[in-house]
């Protein structure tokens, strides 16, 4: 977390980050040392750059025309060649990450504009990918939304402050008031003088990543207008539809497979039931970065409720196939426990390539859907049916929000 204290026309600009959970980072004693009126965090999920300290955010950089506090969501496509221009200027680098080459740019950009949004908005035009930024000066809050809307962010209001977020549920969390999402391409400047917005980068052209709806956001959250919960409701829906199963029971892979569950169930008429207990302090297995780690980690986070599947046929609800280890424990769980079948049902099509967004999608080889046919991975993973969500379904759960699909059918739009 980085803060501005503003004294007059200056302000100094303080921060703490360090490895481990919010609650043992940020104890009362450190919170209390954070003196400021204008702040931004961050919860680091690593896609490039190494997990370490170094890493971290926010990245809180120094540089002639004074300093600059950056978080930054996504991934940049040309990183290298920024890096390279930027040495050749002088910079100097200290971490691994996208987030120090667009704090970099903006800062050799500063040199030559007469404001920080102007700079902030030449960056802006020489980096490509999907990105969520947050840039703070000693005198105003800078948020900026890649021009596709791959990356979610919004905009609340607690009180007389605003707050951005890339997640309606972190407003709330605080008792903010959602205001709207950020507009793809959009700057907004939050200073004392109020709020204000520029579209010189708005598009027509949009991909907002569906994996968010998938996946990756939490079931309260509204992204660009499309409530998850009754998303992944409609995804149970159509799966449903098009891939119907006889079960005594439809249950779901917690947290993210439940809501798509509920919505089979509805679609079906089969009951829905809960079949697994999660333990809530294992975080999401496959990022995990050994595959023994991710296997362990699938035993200490979900434990089966013998009573609910013992002679019981099932359907089994999950949001995706990655590499296959945590679909394949579960239902090895569920047989051990008594299960009479299990009908696996996947609420996304096979992920056939890897993203280059920001979401931690691996490498074509460890895609287990790229390597297996879809009777040959439901073998493997010992499930006695096996159907993903047909792509064009994917539409049924955002309407007709222009989606990036990419790591599904490889149409990338950058």
């Amino acid at each position: 977390m980085a803060v501005c204290n503003r004294q007059g026309e200056k302000g100094n600009i303080t921060w703490h980050k360090a490895m481990g959970l919010v609650s043992e980072v940020f104890q009362k004693e450190t919170l209390d040392s954070l003196k400021g009126n204008m702040g931004i965090g961050h919860v680091r999920y690593s896609t490039t750059g190494g997990s370490c300290a170094e890493n971290a955010q926010p990245l809180v950089l120094n540089y002639i025309k004074g300093t600059l506090a950056l978080v930054h969501n996504g991934n940049l496509l040309n990183t290298n060649s920024l890096r390279l221009s930027l040495q050749q200027t002088g910079a100097i680098f200290h971490t691994t990450t996208d987030s120090e080459v667009i704090a970099c740019q903006i800062a050799k950009e500063r040199t030559k504009t007469a404001t920080a949004e102007e700079a902030v908005l030449s960056a802006a035009k020489r980096i490509k990918g999907g990105y969520a930024l947050l840039v703070m000066s000693p005198r105003k809050l800078i948020a900026l939304r890649d021009p596709l809307g791959l990356k979610p962010l919004c905009l609340g209001k607690l009180e007389d402050s605003y707050l951005v977020a890339s997640e309606s549920c972190a407003l709330a969390s605080v008792g903010a008031r959602f205001i709207r999402d950020v507009r793809p391409g959009e700057l907004i400047t939050i200073s004392e003088k109020g709020l204000s917005s520029n579209l010189s980068l708005c598009q027509e052209r949009q991909a907002h990543c569906i994996f968010e709806y998938i996946y990756f956001a939490r079931l309260d959250s509204t992204l660009d207008g499309i409530n998850v919960y009754d998303a992944r409701i409609r995804a149970g829906r159509a799966l449903a539809k098009s891939f119907p199963a006889k079960a005594d029971i439809i249950t779901g892979v917690p947290d993210s497979g439940l809501a798509a569950a509920t919505g089979f169930s509805l679609e079906s008429g089969i009951p829905f039931a809960l079949a697994f207990q999660k333990n809530s302090y294992v975080g999401r297995t496959f990022i995990k970065p050994q595959q023994a780690e991710r296997e362990a980690a699938v035993r200490m986070k979900l434990s089966v409720l013998t009573s609910v599947v013992k002679n019981k046929s099932l359907v089994l609800i999950d949001d995706s196939i990655v590499r296959g280890t945590t679909i394949a424990s579960l239902i090895h769980l569920l047989k051990q426990a008594g299960a009479k079948a299990v009908h696996v049902r996947i609420c996304s099509p096979p992920f056939l390539y890897p993203c280059y967004y920001g979401t931690d999608v691996p490498g074509t080889s460890q895609l287990i859907a790229s390597s297996l046919s879809k009777d040959e991975l439901c073998q493997q993973i010992g499930a006695d049916s096996l159907h993903y969500m047909n792509i064009q379904d994917l539409s049924q759960m955002t309407g007709h929000l222009p989606l990036c699909q990419a790591c599904f059918d490889q149409r990338y739009p950058l």
